[in-house]
This record gives structure tokens, sequence and C-alpha cells, in this order.
């Protein structure tokens, strides 16, 4: 999440008057994350009851008719009690409005914080809500193509080019190849469901050792559940120095397993599907430092902290996904 657009607070006053919310109390932006605007709403209902929601404009990345898919994906998790927030639909029923020309929505507020140096006991309570949320969205009748599968992260780092990928760091050149052996990798026979794609602590609120949200669904999509899995394990199971914490990498396996158990194939294929993860960040992470304005309230991630795990994978995957 991060703010691109600045609105002001009539604007934002006015807007929010079209949802069954009660009028606008405050609202401040946020700054995390890289690919919408985002702002925290507080309003006050009629009984003098004061709520809470996120407030986004869709910036970079996401297509308009996708919107029907991200939300209503959030509103079947939520049916069937997955902790994902809801979309607020406004007065007419729409679950998202046009401001100019861009898209918006409204979404509840779960309570919660992000944990900033998970444990495992932390990892293995998200291993379990990933694989519930997996069985949850068997029978979500909407499909999406996986839009940063492994031959759209090749193509995001060609496009970087070799010359700017050095200017972020002379090392990173390098993940080309082995991005274009990523890109032959096919998914397509593994088991499927709509999986999250982006599922890093920042994107999982908890109270203590229970997950209380899983937000930001915009990577969303359909796909192989190893894959997401895949993708937890790189965003949760390293420090900041790019270190394999392995406490937290078996307790994440552990607790998916309890709810949901790996097919052989799935094991056998986690160590090259951790290495695409891997690339998946490079690439978006290395796009975003070269197209970020500079007077964007964003703080750009290092694509380099993902050079690192491809390393782990690639020379300990078979071990830590035994």
């Amino acid at each position: 999440m991060a703010v691109y657009t600045h609105l002001g607070a009539e604007e934002l006053a006015a807007l929010i008057a079209h949802y069954p919310v009660g009028p606008l109390v405050s609202a401040k932006g946020i700054a995390e994350g890289v690919s919408n605007s985002n702002w925290l709403i507080d309003t006050q209902g009629e009984d003098g009851a004061s709520a809470r929601f996120i407030l986004t404009m869709y910036e970079r990345r996401i297509e308009l008719g996708d919107l029907p898919y991200f939300l209503g994906l959030l509103d079947h998790l939520s049916a069937k009690g997955c902790p994902v927030p809801r979309t607020i639909h406004d007065r007419e029923g729409a679950a998202f409005r046009m401001l100019y020309g861009k898209a918006i929505a409204l979404i509840e507020f779960l309570p919660g914080v992000s944990p900033t140096k998970p444990d495992a006991t932390q990892a293995f309570a998200v291993g379990e809500t990933l694989a519930q949320m997996h069985d949850a969205s068997q029978d979500f009748a909407l499909p999406r193509a996986n839009t940063m599968g492994f031959a759209d992260n090749l193509a995001s780092l060609e496009k970087c080019g070799a010359a700017q990928l050095a200017s972020i760091h002379p090392d990173l050149p390098a993940i080309l190849e082995p991005a274009r052996t990523a890109a032959a990798l096919n998914l397509s026979a593994l088991p499927q469901a709509q999986i999250h794609a982006d599922l890093f602590p920042d994107n999982v609120l908890m109270l203590g050792t229970r997950v209380t949200g899983l937000i930001d669904f915009y990577f969303a999509c359909s796909g192989a559940m190893a894959l997401d899995l895949a993708i937890t394990h790189a965003a949760w199971c390293f420090d900041e120095e790019g270190d394999y914490l392995p406490a937290l990498g078996g307790a994440l396996l552990e607790g998916y397993q309890g709810v949901r158990k790996l097919s052989n194939d799935e094991r056998r294929w986690l160590p090259e599907i951790a290495k695409g993860a891997a690339i998946r960040f490079i690439a978006s992470r290395a796009e975003d430092w070269l197209d970020t304005p500079e007077d964007a309230l964003v703080t750009r991630k290092d694509p380099m902290q993902f050079v690192s795990r491809w390393n782990c994978y690639n020379d300990h995957g078979a071990d830590l996904f035994a």
C-alpha cells in the first residue's frame, strides 16, 4: 500500500458519503507498499459508534476488469469464515466506484498488527490459515490468470535490461539466466486453487499467535497452491540479512500440512518453484525500483534481498522441503 494520488478532505468526505458507513471523521494516507494509493478511514454512524475502513485507489498493475475477481474473492472467503476483509458496497450496491478515471474501493478494516520478526508459532498459524484459504477458494466461480508468472518475471527483467539492473546492484544482471530456466516451468498439472500470491508478513494481521486478517489480495489469481506456499515460505522464513530460519520454515510447512497434505508432485517440485518465487520478487522489486517516482510516499524495496533467497533455494532447496 502507498499514496500516489493525493485527495483533499472535501474529496474524501464526498466519496465516503456514497457508502452506508456514516460521515467521514478522519483520513490518513498509508505509506507502505508499492502498487496503490491507500487511506485509513474513520467514520461515525448514526448511533454514534465509530467504524474504520481502508480506502484503496488502484494505481498500478491492476486492470479494471480484474476488480470483480479481487473484490468478489474477498467476499467469498469472508463468507466462508476466513480472516479476510469484506468489500463495503456503496449505496447502489457497487463494489467499486470511479474517481478521476481510477477505480476506488472501500474495504473492511480488520484488527491486528503485522509481525516484523515472526516466530515459529506465528509461522505455523499462517501455514494453517493459508491452507484453509486454499480449501475455501475451491468453489469460487471466477478465474484469473497469474500475470506475475515465471514467464512474466523474465519479461520484466529483460525489459529492465542488464545495464539498468546493474545500476541497482552490480550482481543483479546474473539473475537473468536463472529467470530463463524458471520461465520454462509448467505448474498446471499441480493442484490448483485461488492463491494470494503475495503473503508477506505485512499482508498478515495477527493478535499474538492468532491470524486475524489476510489482506492485500491484489496479486491473487488462479494457480498452483504449491506456488502460494513457496511464495509464503520465501516471504516468512528468512531474516533481514537473508539467512534462512529453519524453525520458521519447518513450522510453516507443518501448519499448512496439518490442514492440507501436499501431494508427492508438489513436494518434488517445491525447490524449483521456490527458486521461481524468489525471482518473481527480484523482478517486481527491480521494476518498482526503477519506476517509482522520487516524490512518491513509498519506500523502495531491495531486490537483492531475494537474490540471497534464490541462492539458498538453489543450494539447499531439496533439504528445506524434504
